[in-house]
């Protein structure tokens, strides 16, 4: 059955939240909120089906968090918004910008994570008024050599996701832009690479035990012991206990290549998931390739790729669609959603056929469905 759903959009110049019918077809909208602050990320706590938090750069507080339990009519800034510790150190890290927020297991009520820019961990224990450091991962001995102050993305290097096994609130998963995929099971005190057959292509050895760019990873819903990657340098998929990543990518077209930004599980089907690609070639002008903007759907695991561009553009339209702009609801049937960098949102049943949303809003950085309470 379909049901209403929120979509949470974070652009670079504000918020916006569209809310559906029961049907999903038409939509109003809400916003613009904190318009000129760069969003980077606008979530709901699943938990309580009420809480968003807000990953913000505003002018004149710089990088913070904002949070609302009245459905955004109303934020309230992080009393403690995520910080490193103050040092003399000359290699002392201060906190540009606030990229990811993950709500915590479904057992630790008022737990949220927040991956940040540079590479750095923090943790809040009052549902996102205050955040302490991770000293796990961001005091780690081996931290430089993970997260190098040189590594990383035109933005500035990332800790970009935090993904928790929804079995076991101990075991958990990060993505960064400088090192890889890393993995704690004692609830972020330890971690350690998990990177084996991830090719790495603008290093010397092309397989490192670490040095990756993760763009994104994702669980499937019905087997956590499926994890996807989509990779600076292809698709990839694990499965658990495996250790050893295989790039499934390698069966995409040949002209449209498995470089792209975001991987998107379906929440019924374990062998079914979606990426968007990208262009990766020469200079990487992050476009559609030829143009031609289309999603991808496996339902073999990564077998095989089908193309699903019904409803949008043939041609000439230059877009793309960044790491957390690309997501799916859990209704019967799944709704896609994506935003695209000219500012448009679009959304499909299954991806069997794309229709927009909106259009004319700031370059979209993240878009987050939720179902409406």
């Amino acid at each position: 059955m379909t049901e209403a759903i929120q979509l949470l959009v974070g652009t670079r110049k504000g918020a916006w939240i569209y809310r559906s019918d029961a049907k999903r077809r038409t939509w109003q909208v809400q916003g613009p909120m904190f318009l000129g602050s760069i969003v980077n990320h606008l979530v709901l706590d699943p938990r309580d089906g009420k809480t968003l938090l807000m990953a913000a750069s505003t002018g004149h507080l710089g990088p913070t968090i904002f949070r609302s339990t009245d459905g955004g009519a109303n934020w309230a800034e992080a009393t403690t918004p995520p910080a490193f510790p103050k040092s003399d150190d000359p290699k002392a890290r201060s906190v540009d910008h606030s990229f990811w927020l993950e709500p915590g297991h479904a057992s630790e009520p008022g737990v949220w994570w927040a991956g940040v820019s540079p590479p750095g961990l923090f943790e809040s224990r009052d549902g996102g008024a205050t955040w302490a450091s991770v000293s796990g991962f961001n005091d780690h001995p081996n931290y430089w050599d993970w997260c190098p102050p040189e590594a990383g993305t035109p933005d500035g290097a990332l800790l970009n996701q935090v993904v928790i096994d929804p079995r076991d609130a101990a075991h958990m998963y990060v993505a960064t832009s400088s090192g890889g995929v890393f993995e704690s099971t004692d609830r972020a005190a330890t971690w350690r690479p998990l990177n084996q057959n991830v090719r790495c292509d603008f290093l010397p050895d092309p397989y490192p035990e670490f040095g990756q760019d993760a763009h994104y990873i994702a669980l499937s819903p019905t087997n956590p012991d499926r994890l996807w990657q989509q990779n600076h340098c292809g698709i990839y998929r694990l499965d658990r206990p495996g250790e050893r990543w295989e790039r499934i990518g390698d069966a995409m077209p040949r002209d449209v290549g498995d470089i792209g930004f975001t991987v998107v599980p379906h929440p019924r089907f374990a062998d079914t998931a979606w990426v968007w690609p990208m262009d990766g070639t020469d200079v990487w002008p992050r476009t559609s390739p030829g143009g031609r903007p289309a999603a991808y759907r496996t339902r073999d695991g990564g077998q095989s790729w089908e193309r699903q561009d019904k409803g949008l553009p043939p041609e000439q339209a230059w877009i793309t669609v960044k790491r957390q702009a690309f997501c799916g609801d859990r209704c019967e049937p799944m709704g896609l959603y994506f935003g695209a960098t000219n500012g448009e949102i679009w959304m499909s049943e299954e991806g069997e056929g794309w229709r927009q949303i909106a259009a004319h809003l700031p370059e979209i950085y993240s878009v987050v469905a939720a179902p409406i309470a």
